[in-house]
């Protein structure tokens, strides 16, 4: 096989338009190109048979009712209108009064679930954010210690962006129907990768998005529980009362035929893949961490998604590895946040020093990853590392056997 480069290790941030979902999308942007919203021409019966066949398409990925998925421009739109949705509509109080409501969460949730709930603390509502253990594993005792009297919506992210680490989101969803809180999933990371089911995972609310299972970008669903119990939100959007009212405007049609059939290909073929990029995976860890000293795997060792893996290369400094490595295409933190110079706060949150923190790579593998491109970025890594380390005194140091954290630092 002859490598093309740069090689992508970076399907955690986004992935390729599989070209089987780029031919489903390209009669929609010529031929059928009505607005679906138009019931009184061909034009527009042709749009809504597309996006209802998609909405069976995403509704058999995570068994769910077609009339039970809702959609949106993406996750983040998602777990908004999720969030405040929910809180809106379940609100305790009256508005302008303090103590509308109770919601739980967690304090390495990406920052469109984080950011809504910060939101809410401003118009009233209160907001547990659940400190992760250093596996980054949310437990059901974690949310049961934290549930109170007045607890509205929990909101848990399936598997973590950045780490890879999955909670106990079945427990969580059995715990809040248990005591009549409504759960919502951010299962961004998580769709189309592994197995879902609403009804047996217990699940009230999820959020997931086209992008990230090799469809369009601009694209995303929720699925909103319908009986037992039914599920309400209040819309975030006004204008037209499209999508039974919860988020009003004009559908993109291709976008949305395009999610569908990426959801129907993922349903197909996710098994093999799984199983296939879980040994590339274990094959990129276990050889950088026979090779090299000082390698940390960050989350839970087991519980994480099979595709992706946060490293630590001590004593190096995370940029300079990946401008070292500028042939592999990865990240050293989440992509919302790789702009800032200031460590992954999901690793912070976990007790990851600054200077672990600041040494991490995240690399995730995806339908076109191969054994090839594994072990050529391997071999790149640990080049990179090795030159890092050789200009670095405080490895120095270390391969001399002084313990560096010990060492009491003089300013001058």
């Amino acid at each position: 096989m002859t490598l093309k480069f740069p090689i992508y290790m970076d399907h955690a941030a986004t992935t390729r338009t599989d070209p089987r979902v780029v031919e489903a999308m390209l009669p929609y942007f010529t031929e059928k190109f009505g607005n679906s919203a138009s019931r009184n021409h061909k034009f527009g019966w042709e749009a809504e048979d597309g996006v209802e066949h998609a909405r069976e398409q995403a509704a058999q990925l995570i068994g769910a009712d077609a009339k039970e998925i809702i959609w949106t421009s993406g996750s983040t739109e998602s777990n908004n209108l999720a969030i405040k949705g929910a809180a809106h509509m379940y609100a305790r109080a009256a508005e302008g009064q303090r103590g509308r409501g109770h919601i739980i969460t967690a304090a390495h949730e990406h920052k469109a679930v984080l950011d809504p709930c910060k939101r809410l603390i401003g118009e009233g509502f209160d907001v547990t954010f659940l400190t992760p253990p250093p596996d980054g594993v949310i437990t059901r005792a974690m949310v049961e210690g934290a549930l109170r009297e007045d607890t509205i919506l929990v909101s848990i992210m399936w598997a973590n962006n950045e780490i890879g680490t999955i909670n106990e989101v079945s427990e969580i969803g059995a715990l809040c129907h248990e005591r009549g809180v409504i759960f919502h999933t951010d299962a961004t990371q998580w769709v189309g990768k592994m197995p879902t089911n609403v009804d047996a995972d217990n699940i009230d609310l999820l959020s997931w998005s086209g992008h990230k299972i090799y469809g369009p970008k601009g694209v995303g669903a929720l699925y909103v529980r319908r009986r037992k119990p039914r599920v309400r939100l209040e819309a975030i959007l006004d204008g037209g009362g499209h999508e039974r009212g919860m988020r009003s405007g004009t559908l993109n049609v291709t976008g949305i035929v395009g999610f569908g059939m990426a959801c129907e290909l993922c349903q197909k073929e996710m098994e093999g893949e799984r199983e296939r990029l879980f040994k590339l995976r274990r094959l990129l860890e276990t050889e950088l961490m026979s090779r090299l000293e000082g390698v940390q795997i960050n989350g839970h060792f087991d519980r994480r998604l099979p595709h992706l893996t946060n490293m630590s290369f001590g004593f190096v400094e995370g940029e300079s590895l990946l401008m070292g490595i500028k042939d592999i295409a990865c990240s050293s933190g989440s992509a919302c946040t790789s702009a800032s110079l200031e460590p992954s706060y999901v690793l912070k949150s976990l007790g990851v020093g600054d200077e672990l923190a600041h040494s991490s790579l995240r690399l995730s593998l995806g339908r076109w990853s191969s054994e090839e491109e594994v072990r050529y970025a391997i071999d790149g890594i640990e080049k990179a590392v090795n030159h890092l380390r050789t200009m670095s005194p405080l490895w120095d140091l270390h391969k001399e056997g002084i313990d560096i954290s010990k060492i009491q630092w003089q300013a001058h």
